[in-house]
């Protein structure tokens, strides 16, 4: 199983939205928020996703179609 770090930024008419359990029903991958600040007009969030490396990019591509911009993380943010 592939794990990928990503941090999507959301555009104000997308912060209301379920973008990411969304996700997680659409594609087979599992979705786990390590960081995120989210106010009434923009929000971000670290999220390490999981499943296979097909499913992951599907996913991503999906997230990028909603609006959300993505940008790869290195490292583990919550550890150091």
């Amino acid at each position: 199983m592939a794990k990928q770090r990503v941090k999507f930024t959301f555009p104000p008419e997308r912060i209301t939205q379920p973008l990411i359990y969304n996700m997680g029903r659409q594609f087979d991958v599992v979705t786990n928020i390590r960081r995120a600040n989210v106010t009434r007009d923009r929000g971000w969030v670290i999220l390490e996703i999981s499943g296979e490396t097909a499913e992951i990019e599907r996913a991503v591509e999906w997230a990028l179609n909603q609006g959300v911009r993505v940008d790869p993380i290195e490292g583990d943010i919550v550890a150091g």
